[in-house]
């Protein structure tokens, strides 16, 4: 028996060769949406490797700037530092994050003295500068972070990394009221014109890991979850936290992890009408590069696969260390 097929739309028509899909293409990738993370520690002609993170390195102040430097020239449009501090100098309440000589700060001064033509972000948080790994001041029975006593060093903080050089502050401590109190405080201290990127909606994730490993930031005790998002709530807490920002002047407001929170991207997209970023966390770049070095998946295609997901879900920038790989793979 013939069965009558209703062929008069085929969609694949329009996928049937490559000059077609390339046409029809409406989810763009290009180097300049990629924020490049960059660990930066203490000496000289430092490449220190990342176990977990395979490919990711620690580099000192002047082999960053020239990692950054090249990236620059492939059309990569910004970057976002992470400090890295001997264990010897951290302590209770993270004050080398203060300390406007710290490895942070000499490279935005660097990237500044050299006219390094990226966006120059700032991680702002402590939990890299404690000896305990959370992020920021602990309250009197150690259970979490004291939230104002915190955002009053963040507010130093900040204000030492923009006389350094940072374009964007990036908070990522999830204290309530940050945003707010990081704007004013950078106004009156004369830089209304540096922006604000809100780590607005941060989940405490088990994607962390290994970024655990390369900044040396993990809690010797205890976890985040007391000031990080549950992983088990659904997007409406995450619009209340995007909106709080924005509302208190966020520039640009962020969704982390990425890959498992696409959902959350595209509901926070559709509330606010600031940029989007997402970060694709180390969990997510280290089981690609795990999988793909295990012959299981085809390395290349996934990397890009992923990154439009995310795209499409809504994010306007994605900070990503595929950044390197992504040098190749996308068109200048």
């Amino acid at each position: 028996m013939k069965t009558e097929l209703n062929l008069a739309v085929r969609p694949r028509r329009l996928r049937l060769n490559p000059a077609m899909r390339n046409m029809l293409q409406s989810v763009t990738l290009e180097k300049r949406q990629i924020i490049v993370p960059v660990f930066v520690c203490e000496g000289e002609g430092v490449r220190r490797p990342v176990g977990s993170m395979p490919g990711v390195e620690q580099m000192s102040v002047d082999v960053a700037l020239e990692f950054l430097g090249e990236l620059a020239d492939q059309g990569f449009a910004s970057y976002i530092a992470f400090g890295v501090i001997d264990r010897e100098k951290k302590d209770e309440t993270g004050s080398p994050a203060l300390d406007e000589d710290n490895v942070v700060c000499r490279l935005f001064r660097s990237g500044r003295k050299a006219r390094l033509p990226m966006v120059a972000i700032s991680d702002l948080c402590f939990c890299e500068y404690t000896s305990h790994g959370h992020c920021g001041v602990l309250t009197d029975d150690k259970s979490t972070v004291a939230n104002d006593q915190t955002v009053e060093r963040l507010i130093r903080q900040a204000i030492s990394h923009a006389k350094a050089g940072a374009d964007v502050i990036a908070p990522s401590g999830m204290m309530d009221g940050t945003i707010g109190a990081l704007r004013a405080g950078l106004d009156e201290a004369g830089f209304q014109d540096v922006s604000l990127l809100s780590y607005a909606v941060k989940y405490a994730s088990a994607f962390y890991g290994p970024f655990r490993d390369a900044a040396d930031s993990a809690p010797s005790h205890g976890d985040r979850r007391s000031y990080q998002m549950d992983t088990a709530r659904d997007v409406r807490e995450a619009i209340l936290e995007a909106t709080l920002d924005v509302e208190q002047g966020a520039d640009m407001v962020m969704v982390k992890p990425a890959g498992a929170y696409l959902d959350v991207i595209a509901a926070v997209r559709r509330e606010v009408y600031v940029p989007l970023v997402a970060y694709q966390v180390s969990g997510e770049y280290s089981m690609i590069e795990a999988a793909a070095r295990n012959g299981w998946i085809d390395r290349e295609r996934v990397i890009l696969e992923s990154l439009q997901a995310i795209r499409r879900a809504g994010a306007d920038l994605i900070i990503s260390y595929f950044a390197p790989a992504l040098a190749k793979l996308l068109p200048r």
